[in-house]
């Protein structure tokens, strides 16, 4: 066994198996205590909410409350391992939300025999919490499902590895594209995966102002085009007319190709192919479609971004979902809708543009860091997310008429103990 298996083993196993416990907020040191957390005094706000289920977020913990959930179909990159077997990486998402955003949240595991049962068993308890994030389920189902619960819960309903990791490609991507001398309406992009992120990507790419007929999207079977009688219906929305058939007819000229498929399926060739300045987001971790050393000899001219943490430019879902759900939670959104995820995108984007702080170059190392090819996303460590993100994600909330509370008095936060302002 490696030290590093070992290591990760023990993390998790000692001192106390996982990694989350449950802590108390309220006093019990004595028999009055007792009695008000418990019976009699628990059927004072049991009334309150009977009388209105709205009290349920001014009585419980409901509305700093969200629940991870999955059916282990699609856990990180290892596969179809079976809803227990996901349970490391459910707590894992929960001491994010708990460290990045001071969101308290539970792990679930479903073993659903089939979308249908997965939906109905979330449905039923949706109302246990304020807001759910869906997590490591399969395409093309976990479109179904993230919809059909979308439509049944008044709670956001989230599924993270498609749109977090969209929210936070799309920002890189704007800024990439900006340092390239191009925009986003006329690039040319390839994206190689049509899968869960990649499909929610371009979506979000398209909203932000992607042309469609701009974009070539590839899955195992080559290029997804209008010939094609093999197609779901997520994966027909990007069906083009062309004569192209495989990533070397597709990467021709191509100003970005966006990686979310496999490891090592982007060679040097590839890249020598595309446009002056590519921008290639090769997402895949831990070995992306081609390693940033080998692109960056290929083509000194390319602005890259991995999924890797030891590489510039690292795509990283935490930069999203914990500041997402943190706007979306303080004003009572019913829903995370589009207008909520483009507000993350360009609160994203426009951080990138300003000064770093000296406490994000002390956790780095580095003397300096600023807007430019090895820098156009936020870094996980940077303090600002959680303003600047969770205002924006709040703003287009209460804007777009999904907010069932205004905008927050004590916004912006600065930090986690503002989350219980006034």
């Amino acid at each position: 066994m490696t030290d590093a298996r070992q290591a990760a083993l023990d993390y998790h196993a000692k001192p106390i198996p996982g990694k989350l416990s449950v802590e108390l907020t309220k006093p019990t040191a004595t028999f009055r205590d007792l009695s008000l957390a418990y019976s009699p005094g628990v059927a004072e706000p049991v009334r309150e909410i009977a009388r209105d289920p709205e009290n349920a977020y001014r009585y419980t913990g409901k509305g700093n409350l969200v629940a991870v959930i999955t059916d282990g179909s699609a856990i990180l990159g290892l596969g179809n391992l079976g809803p227990l077997a996901s349970k490391p990486v459910m707590e894992g998402k929960g001491v994010l939300f708990k460290c990045f955003a001071g969101i308290n949240s539970v792990d679930i595991e479903v073993n659903a025999e089939s979308p249908q049962a997965f939906i109905d068993t979330v449905a039923r308890i949706a109302d246990t919490w304020g807001g759910i994030n869906l997590e490591d389920i399969k395409a093309p189902e976990c479109f179904e499902i993230e919809q059909a619960l979308i439509e049944r819960c008044n709670i956001p309903v989230f599924h993270d590895d498609q749109h977090g990791t969209a929210i936070v490609t799309a920002a890189g991507m704007l800024n990439a594209l900006d340092i390239a001398g191009k925009t986003l309406e006329e690039a040319r992009i390839v994206c190689m995966g049509a899968g869960a992120a990649a499909i929610a990507s371009m979506n979000l790419l398209v909203s932000c102002g992607a042309r469609p007929d701009n974009l070539v999207m590839l899955d195992r079977k080559g290029v997804i085009h209008t010939g094609r009688e093999d197609l779901n219906q997520y994966k027909a929305i990007f069906a083009v007319e062309t004569d192209k058939r495989t990533l070397d007819d597709a990467i021709e000229g191509a100003d970005v190709f966006i990686g979310l498929s496999g490891p090592g399926l982007m060679s040097a060739d590839h890249i020598r192919k595309m446009a002056p300045n590519p921008v290639v987001f090769a997402c895949t971790n831990p070995d992306p479609e081609i390693h940033p050393d080998l692109a960056r000899e290929a083509r000194p001219d390319v602005i890259m971004a991995t999924g890797r943490s030891d590489y510039p430019n690292q795509v990283n879902n935490v930069l999203g979902f914990p500041f997402l759900f943190r706007g979306a939670l303080d004003v009572r959104a019913t829903r995370i809708n589009e207008e909520m995820k483009i507000a993350a995108v360009h609160a994203l984007k426009d951080l990138a543009r300003e000064p770093v702080p000296q406490e994000v170059l002390d956790a780095y190392d580095m003397e300096t860091m600023s807007f430019g090819p090895d820098y156009i996303i936020p870094t996980p460590v940077d303090v600002r997310l959680l303003g600047r993100i969770t205002s924006a994600v709040a703003q287009a909330a209460v804007d777009s008429g999904v907010a069932r509370k205004p905008y927050p008095s004590h916004y912006p936060l600065k930090t986690i103990d503002d989350v219980y302002g006034p």
